[in-house]
């Protein structure tokens, strides 16, 4: 299968919205996606990631990104999400598609990629341990709705 990874653009928003909607299932929390075509539109500037294309045409996986700053660490690129459509899944897509992540925060001179697994995500979580991830139970999610 031939597939290659590009920079994600606006007329992407629509395949995006799909797929982050079906993320949000495999995750058990479809009641949490809330984003929107219009919503990433409007908020165009702050979206930043890359997209996988199977043959030029159809989007079959996506990495988002951000960049944090950490007082101990410095200057960080937080992966948000990495996903891959169940049915290409097995094909070596979200291995590039990290790489991808991982080089982008090298060349941008960030000091740690950062991100975060589900808990019962084991096979994910046996990948990125053996890629050299650290990972802990220590910290958990907050998040507060602002509207």
């Amino acid at each position: 299968m031939h597939f290659y990874i590009r920079t994600a653009t606006e007329s992407d928003f629509p395949a995006l919205i799909n797929l982050f909607q079906e993320f949000a299932q495999f995750e058990k929390r479809p009641e949490k996606m809330t984003n929107t075509v219009e919503r990433m539109q409007r908020e165009k500037e702050m979206f930043q990631g890359f997209v996988v294309e199977k043959n030029e045409k159809e989007i079959i996986g996506y990495v988002t990104y951000f960049f944090t700053y950490h007082t101990w660490t410095g200057k960080c690129l937080y992966m948000d999400d990495l996903y891959v459509t169940p049915k290409y899944r097995g094909k070596n897509i979200g291995p590039v598609l990290l790489n991808k992540v991982i080089e982008f925060g090298k060349k941008e001179n960030c000091h740690q990629l950062r991100w975060k697994v589900s808990n019962w995500n084991t096979a994910a979580i046996e990948f990125y341990k053996k890629i050299g991830a650290e990972i802990n139970d220590l910290e958990n999610d907050c998040m507060l709705p602002l509207n």
